[in-house]
Order: structure tokens, then sequence, then C-alpha cells
């Protein structure tokens, strides 16, 4: 504790809490039996949606919302941050999602081994794209996308906001990560009033998403390619989905993202390191979850490096 009586977040506490969640995971015997902590921020964000998000001055209706779901997320985070290093090490493991993300991801593996069909049921539990005529090697594409920024939204950013900010700083985060996925689309409905929340998103985005794509850059030995990964990068819609995509890619040297459906609609998006091979197999997504493993472990050497650091100086 420190002298104010405020949790002091130290590395090693960051890695405690990333620690717990590999070990831990998402306990279903648990969160059968509470709400998760996502889900309570989901309905907050789904309450403003319906009361707000009406009539006109939309935009400036979403900033509003944006405001009092930062201010509450906040806040809460300081009051169980108060609370102590222990609770504040449990509340941090359960916003990242390291162990989800490979259950999830591991589960499209296993299910196109099965059948084609089964690999887009499972896949489609993880991305919002058109998968039910997705052709094997599209499947696996998706997974592997989906790993690639979810490690960054799931595990990165939020370990990263949780050194530089303590449980406010993990629980505004996951607060805005949460808005951005609910109102966050150019969609008639959520254009205006989402614009706060993608555009803060890509904000508390743009770091961890370099981050992310510098670790994998490293555990694939594929630093020596940073100028393509960059290049690459810019062309994704997302200002900082195309990082990690772009860094899995060449750390694989396949092609990743290219035209996609949603909602029936064929959408010509650029394709990821292009001259990548494109044929992709469920041995893929197993290559790429031992990339993000051996990202995870670079990061923890980092934070333990810091801390030793700190300690002897």
């Amino acid at each position: 504790m420190g002298p104010t009586g405020r949790c002091v977040v130290t590395p090693a506490l960051v890695v405690a809490a990333l620690c717990l969640d590999v070990i831990l995971g998402e306990p279903r015997s648990l969160w059968t039996r509470v709400p998760h902590p996502a889900i309570i921020m989901g309905r907050a964000v789904g309450a403003l949606d319906t009361r707000l998000n009406i009539g006109e001055h939309r935009k400036a209706k979403g900033i509003f919302a944006v405001v009092l779901l930062v201010l509450g997320a906040g806040l809460i985070g300081a009051a169980l941050q108060s609370l102590g290093p222990f609770v504040s090490m449990i509340c941090a493991a359960i916003m990242i999602a390291q162990r989800s993300l490979i259950d999830h991801v591991r589960a499209v593996a296993m299910g196109l081994r099965q059948s084609p069909k089964a690999g887009q049921q499972a896949v489609a539990m993880i991305v919002s794209r058109d998968v039910s005529a997705s052709p094997p090697s599209s499947t696996a594409r998706s997974a592997i996308e989906s790993l690639s920024e979810n490690f960054s939204d799931g595990v990165v950013a939020p370990a990263f906001w949780f050194a530089v900010a303590g449980l406010p700083g993990i629980a505004i985060y996951k607060m805005v990560n949460t808005a951005d996925s609910m109102i966050g689309y150019l969609t008639p409905r959520h254009a205006a009033f989402g614009w706060a929340a993608a555009r803060l998103d890509d904000l508390l985005n743009w770091i961890p998403a370099r981050m992310t794509a510098l670790l994998i850059a490293v555990s694939t030995n594929a630093l020596g390619q940073w100028a393509s990964i960059r290049q690459d990068a810019a062309l994704h819609r997302s200002p900082n989905a195309g990082w990690p995509e772009a860094a899995m890619a060449y750390g694989l040297d396949i092609a990743l993202a290219g035209p996609r459906s949603y909602h029936g609609t064929v959408q010509d998006l650029a394709w990821v390191h292009p001259d990548g091979r494109h044929d992709l197999t469920p041995g893929d997504i197993d290559a790429a979850i031992l990339i993000v493993w051996k990202a995870w472990w670079a990061g923890v050497g980092v934070l333990l490096g810091f801390g030793v650091l700190i300690w002897v100086f």
C-alpha cells in the first residue's frame, strides 16, 4: 500500500493477474451464479443505448453516455482498488482473457478436424462476419485473425492499462471496449451515438496494438520485416487491429484479412501480407496459438525485467 492508502500496481502484480487468468480461466461454477463484469458492463451500455439513442443530437448524447460509463467504471475500480492488492489482482485477472481466448480459438481447430460445419459453428462464437458458408481455409483465417486482434484487446491492452492506471484504468478500458463492441458501428442507428465509444476505443488501443505486434514479431523472428508489418497494418480498416494481424501474417507467412461477408454483403477488404500462403489449415491455427503463448511469455518477461530494475534502483 502506498502512503495514501491506495493500492500500488507493480509489475509483479500485473504478472500475478496474468498468471491467475491463465490458471483459472473463467470458472463456469462462479459465473453461472453471479453475472460476469462484462455482462454488467454490457447491461449498462445497453440501458444507455435504449434511453439516450433516440431523437436528435445523438452524437452529443453518445458522448454523454461514454462520459457516464467511464466515470462509473473508474469510480468502481478505485473503490475496489482501495481494498488492497489482493482484490486488485483478482479483479484484474477477471478482466484479462488469455485462457478464454485460447480455448475458443483451439475449439475452431478441433472443429475443423471433425468437419467444415463444426469449424463454422466454433468460429461463429468469436467473429461477427458471416461464416455459414465459409470454406475450411476461410474458417481457419477467421480464427487466426480473431486470435491476433483479441490477444491485443483482451490481454495486452487490459494488462497495459492495469499497469498504467491500476484497477480504474483496466475497468475504464474494458467498459469502453465493451461499448465499442456494442454501439461502435457505422450503422444508421449507431453511426452518431457510437462515435465517441469507437474513437475512445481506438485511442486506448493505439499503444497496446503496436505493443502486441512487437511481441508477436519478436516471438516469430519477424522483427526484420517490421517495415512491411507497419505498411500492411495501415491497409486494415481499423487503425489498430491491423497491427497484430500483420505481425501474425508475416510471422506465419500467411495471408490474412481480405474479402469477407457481413450481414449478407461481401466487403472487398485489402489483404494483409497478400504474398503469404492463402490455403490455411487447422495446423495454422495451432501454430498461431503457439505464437500467442510465446508472445504472452515475452510480455511477462518484460514485466519481470521492469520489476527487477525497479527493485534494484
